[in-house]
């Protein structure tokens, strides 16, 4: 059986809170028997601490690359929060706001959804976003 046509899915997931998200990726038998490998050595304490290293490490290598893209991109890195009175202002002021976010953007929970459609015209996460389900449906045409 070719290893390529065959995978296994590993769940990566830490702690629940704000700052995380669940991942699921597939790994032929052989890698992940290589993972197993170094667990039961000790090198990681589990298959998601494996993974989370790896992760941090290809990340790093490419460091300056992703500083050049936020940058020619305009894009907020890390956590930005949106507030009604963000909302509010923007909209005050006759302007729609072009959200970009390389991390994870929070649209507060006392946000209304016409107020989120009146003031957003466009939502760019690269990452992950929290908002209420009301508000993620309004802006469901504007999420890219």
């Amino acid at each position: 059986m070719d290893e390529s046509m065959t995978r296994t899915p590993i769940a990566v997931s830490r702690p629940k809170s704000s700052e995380s998200e669940k991942l699921t990726i597939n790994l032929g038998f052989v890698d992940l028997g290589q993972v197993e490998l170094l667990v039961q050595a000790g090198f990681y304490s589990n298959r998601s601490d494996f993974i989370r290293t790896a992760i941090r490490n290809q990340l790093e290598r490419h460091a300056e690359t992703v500083k050049q893209v936020v940058s020619q991109r305009s894009v907020d890195l890390g956590l930005r929060h949106i507030s009604v009175r963000d909302l509010e202002a923007a909209k005050a002021a006759g302007q729609m706001l072009d959200i970009r976010v390389l991390g994870l953007a929070v649209i507060a929970a006392d946000v209304p959804a016409e107020l989120a459609r009146e003031a957003i015209s466009t939502l760019t996460i690269l990452g992950a976003l929290q908002a209420s389900d009301a508000v993620k449906a309004a802006l469901a045409d504007r999420i890219f």
